[in-house]
């Protein structure tokens, strides 16, 4: 049994390593001082990190929004050898822009993103610059110098797509040179809040009595500003909070693809982003909802609902009077038809390709 003196020593010995931290973190962003308990005799020590493959190489979400607007999730940068062709982290991250390649504006999501490899920093950052672009931080430290420019670039670099990369004062390190690179090349527009400010890598040093402190030991210049993001952070081109940092990223795309003649559904999907229309009344959802051939209109709380036989409801958003768009597919829309009198008649479901579907009220199948 731990003596009681020693388990009295536990708390004050990490509330010591906290306090620490708190003081000197303001001289850089990067200090930390960490206290961990020795493992009792005969139990075995804490095992090896987590396997980098269970976090996915640090890819968490893929996935092409409405108005064909690639978004990445980068939970962190995963390191990797540009001599291992096969290195399962840029395997992971080449999956990953393949799956959006044929997106005609990126969001790359930081917002949760603490750091990891230069490695990684460089080789995506190449994925949407020209090779040989000068944009890559150089780490100066005692050893020399290293840059952060990738060994190997990525091999079809999607130069004029439109990009934007979220940010919030969790962003870090590694994730603030990506999204600082690409800010200052001006070839990224950063949404959402100033990041962490903490530029100067280093590594832990263990100390006595199961202390270790985390050291910078090095800094890196751009060679675009001359300096870095260290105290500062990475300042936002376009400041929101950072939960809406993906809503507001998502309405720019969709502003850009639009002003270079994108399609209805880029149009359609940046309407119901921007759209901020009044609930309908209940008079409207009353004289709305009803039965549409083999479609209902029902009404839920404040709401409506499509329902088409056996399949699930579709929730529909308003976006004018007699005017609704599918929630989460908004290049689906429902507009009601009224005669002269007032009284709501058919009901037209629209899709951005140019397909109408059109359905009177009572009627039988159509």
């Amino acid at each position: 049994m731990r003596p009681a003196a020693a388990t009295t020593a536990l708390p004050i010995r990490s509330t010591l390593a906290t306090a620490l931290t708190t003081r000197l973190k303001a001289e850089d962003r990067h200090f930390n001082v960490r206290w961990a308990q020795a493992p009792a005799a005969g139990r075995a020590s804490r095992g090896p990190a987590e396997d980098p493959a269970q976090t996915n190489f640090g890819v968490r979400r893929v996935e092409v929004l409405p108005g064909n607007v690639g978004y990445l999730d980068m939970g962190y940068f995963a390191d990797f050898d540009f001599a291992d062709a096969q290195a399962p982290a840029r395997q992971a991250i080449d999956a990953a822009l393949q799956l959006l390649g044929h997106a005609d504006a990126l969001v790359i999501d930081l917002r949760d993103n603490g750091g990891g490899s230069p490695a990684m920093v460089g080789y995506l950052a190449s994925a949407f610059v020209a090779p040989g672009a000068d944009i890559y931080n150089t780490f100066h430290s005692r050893e020399g110098t290293e840059s952060e420019a990738p060994a190997t670039p990525h091999a079809a670099p999607r130069t004029q797509v439109p990009l934007y990369v979220l940010t919030s004062g969790r962003t870090g390190s590694a994730a603030e040179a990506f999204a600082y690179t690409l800010k200052n090349a001006r070839r990224a527009t950063v949404v959402g809040e100033a990041s962490a400010g903490a530029a100067n890598p280093g590594q832990p040093f263990r100390l006595d009595d199961g202390y270790s402190v985390f050291v910078s030991t090095g800094s890196p210049v751009s060679p675009v500003t001359g300096r870095n993001w260290e105290g500062s952070g990475v300042q936002p081109d376009v400041e929101v909070p950072a939960s809406d940092a993906s809503a507001r990223a998502q309405q720019l795309a969709l502003a850009t693809l639009v002003e270079r003649g994108a399609g209805t559904a880029a149009r359609w999907s940046l309407e119901a982003l921007s759209a901020r229309p009044a609930a309908p009344t209940t008079t409207d959802r009353a004289a709305q909802a009803g039965q549409y051939g083999v479609v209902a209109i029902e009404g839920v709380g404040d709401a409506l609902q499509l329902r088409q036989g056996r399949r699930p409801p579709l929730q529909l958003r308003p976006l004018a009077a007699d005017l609704y768009f599918f929630d989460g597919n908004p290049t689906r829309r429902v507009r009601f038809e009224r005669a002269p009198a007032g009284d709501v008649v058919a009901l037209e479901v629209q899709m951005a390709d140019g397909n109408v579907a059109r359905y009177m009220r009572g009627a039988g199948e159509p």
